[in-house]
């Protein structure tokens, strides 16, 4: 009998080498709506998990909740059950005034301003997305026609200090989002040092796509909220745009 991980509630066989990464739990249907067909197969704290079919590909979507630590035990877990290519698809706060609310943002690195990473390798790590993924969702989005960046995005533990709010550092952090301004770093959110470092580490592939709802830049985390379902769509098509076409290029390589 399979080992079920502890966290996901999940065993080999459960979901697909192409993993759709969210992470609110209540997305992951969703997501499930524009496969083929699909079914939930398990749910167990934050994580929940849909196994499905898209043009004959088996393909499942899993929520990792929120932030690095829970992300980390999530990529763990599904690495150990077979997964080798992960998409994030999420919603982050634009950094830049050309980074508007309902564009979609690719990472080409992201600074690591989060924990949970610095306890598996140093700060001068770099976080960056496999090439091959972030290169399958860059013909994607240009395939669909979507409003799209790419560059270095943002990375952090805690969501409300992006907000001067009288916290004790908030004159400290706001010097620090002034220099990633400064710096041109796209757009911040919370899942994707996680993602990148634990499958760089395991030799996995990785890239994300989220879709902008909010301006961080102009201290308005939600003024795109009521655009996000419609950019979140837009984010999760083009990520099953790119597993197609990754999984075309996977079945040329093997044969």
């Amino acid at each position: 009998m399979q080992e079920i991980q502890y966290h996901v509630s999940l065993k080999k066989g459960d979901v697909g080498r192409y993993v759709i990464l969210t992470g609110d739990p209540g997305r992951v249907p969703f997501v499930a709506k524009f496969f083929d067909k699909a079914e939930k197969v398990a749910q167990n704290r934050e994580y929940v998990t849909y196994t499905g079919t898209l043009d004959g590909i088996k393909i499942s979507a899993v929520s990792t909740g929120i932030g690095c630590p829970s992300t980390a035990i999530c990529i763990e877990e599904l690495a150990r059950v077979g997964v080798d290519t992960f998409i994030r698809v999420g919603t982050a706060g634009s950094l830049q005034s050309w980074v508007k609310p309902g564009d979609l943002v690719m990472a080409t690195a992201v600074v690591r301003e989060e924990g949970t990473t610095r306890q598996y390798i140093p700060i001068t790590y770099p976080a960056a997305p496999d090439f091959v993924t972030l290169s399958a969702l860059i013909e994607s989005v240009k395939k669909l026609g979507y409003s799209y960046h790419y560059g270095i995005t943002h990375c952090k533990d805690a969501f409300y200090t992006e907000i001067n709010q009288d916290h004790p550092m908030d004159e400290e952090n706001a010097k620090l989002w002034t220099c990633w301004r400064k710096a041109n770093v796209l757009a911040t959110s919370m899942e994707a040092s996680a993602i990148f470092i634990l499958s760089s580490l395991k030799k996995l592939r990785a890239a994300e796509v989220v879709a902008i709802i909010g301006e961080t830049y102009d201290e308005k985390p939600f003024s795109g909220a009521t655009e996000k379902d419609v950019v979140v769509e837009k984010a999760i098509k083009t990520a099953l745009e790119a597993i197609k076409l990754l999984h075309s290029n996977d079945n040329k390589k093997i044969t």
